[in-house]
């Protein structure tokens, strides 16, 4: 968990504006008896380079990130906090009326400071880098409204469907008085005029009925009005001034120029002033941030900074002052004791003209080297080079001894080897 919690620090890291990143992993263990199971969570700090901050969807980035890296662990249960205590994302539960509240809260904030971002990002291409600061108030509209209308227009109507019945009937009177018979039916009877030749009168009936179905338009409206609707905007925009000589006194911007920069300020936030929306744009001079740094409390009048470079370079005194007690002191003595024997050995001479010093790390002396002396040497002042050859010869030797023997320590098997070879050599 820890080796999974570094290397998720370091991938962090390297998204630009982020310094520096702390993961704090929560893994559960599953009971053996238990049905439930705790979900993951985890929770990151963030400490960004300089005055830079994350958007919205950097944070949403780095939060699937950690959820991609960690099993079952879901983004919504990750909280990302920066280097000033600032909530960039909030883990919980997403249903909670707490949570909507603070999601509000959040989106204001995250309005506000995208409209800041980019009116002083406009600004600074032309009063400068760091000489605009835009802070912006708004007030949104968090209702969620869910609006269903029918409207009826009696105005416009349209004929749906057309019926007409027409209906005509005749009777005869005799026919009515008269019963059914055959002869009342029978085809010969024509005109009203009956077998015996007699008229008849009789009625006739006519009837028209006509039904029109007209169709009334009506629209239908679902309208859902989402959460975060501004209402009023109110912005604050603080420039700075020019600065003019060696001195660098400060001399205020032009109206005009102020009025033009009002003016890209109100068409960067679409001001509407029917909506109440207010810009105030104010030329002041902005405090210097070498004044505040001196005006802050250092240690015996020393700054932060100087107070460590004062620290290094006493460790770095120190230090040297040690590699000269311990180093440098201990070799310089041995090289000045070492001095008068070896300049008192080299001083004298063998008889066969090299010098005493060389002759002994050569070999020992010869013994008839005695007898090769000029006469006119004295035997004693012979028999006292003679102890200091030795004695030069045996510091040698011990020197060298001591030497092996360190090297044989730090290296057996290669001195193992080395004398194998000798002996090797010496039966072949």
């Amino acid at each position: 968990m820890r080796a999974l919690e570094g290397e998720l620090s370091r991938t962090i890291t390297a998204i630009q504006g982020v310094r520096a990143a702390r993961i704090h992993l929560v893994l559960p263990k599953r009971e053996v008896f238990s049905r439930e199971r705790q979900e993951p969570s985890a929770s990151v700090v963030l400490r960004m380079k300089g005055s830079g901050r994350l958007d919205k969807p950097q944070v949403q980035a780095i939060q699937h990130l950690v959820a991609a890296a960690v099993p079952d662990l879901k983004p919504s249960r990750i909280s990302i906090i920066d280097d000033r205590g600032n909530l960039l994302a909030r883990g919980g539960d997403t249903n909670s009326s707490q949570l909507a509240s603070a999601n509000a809260e959040e989106m204001r904030i995250a309005y506000e400071q995208r409209v800041a971002r980019a009116v002083e990002t406009l600004l600074e291409r032309s009063v400068g880098i760091g000489k605009v600061r835009a802070e912006v108030s708004a007030d949104l509209n968090f209702e969620r409204v869910v609006e269903n209308s029918e409207i009826f227009d009696p105005s416009s109507q349209v004929v749906r469907s057309t019926q007409t019945v027409e209906e005509n009937s005749a009777t005869n009177e005799n026919q009515a008085n008269q019963g059914v018979t055959v002869q009342t039916n029978l085809p010969e009877t024509q005109g009203g005029l009956n077998v015996g030749g007699s008229t008849a009168s009789g009625a006739k009936n006519a009837r028209n009925e006509e039904t029109v179905n007209y169709e009334i338009s009506k629209t239908v409206r679902n309208t859902i009005r989402e959460a975060g609707a501004l209402k009023r905007m109110t912005i604050a925009v603080l420039v700075d001034g020019n600065y003019t000589g060696s001195d660098r006194a400060y001399q205020p911007r032009p109206q005009e120029e102020l009025a033009k920069l009002e003016s890209l300020v109100k068409s960067t936030v679409g001001f509407n002033a029917e909506r109440g929306d207010s810009v105030e744009l104010v030329n002041l001079p902005f405090a210097q941030v070498e004044d505040i740094q001196d005006s802050a409390a250092t240690l015996f009048g020393f700054s932060k900074r100087e107070f460590l470079q004062l620290a290094e370079i006493i460790v770095l005194a120190v230090v040297g002052l040690l590699v000269i007690l311990l180093v440098v002191r201990p070799v310089l003595t041995r090289l000045f004791e070492a001095l008068p024997a070896a300049g008192a050995a080299l001083g004298q001479v063998t008889p066969s003209g090299a010098p005493a010093g060389v002759a002994a790390l050569a070999g020992p002396l010869d013994p008839s080297a005695a007898a090769l002396a000029p006469p006119d040497e004295e035997p004693e002042d012979l028999l006292d080079a003679m102890i200091d050859i030795n004695r030069v010869e045996g510091r040698v030797r011990a020197s060298s001894l001591k030497k092996i023997g360190e090297i044989v320590d730090k290296h057996p098997e290669e001195a193992v080897a080395i004398v194998r070879n000798w002996m090797y050599q010496e039966a072949g």
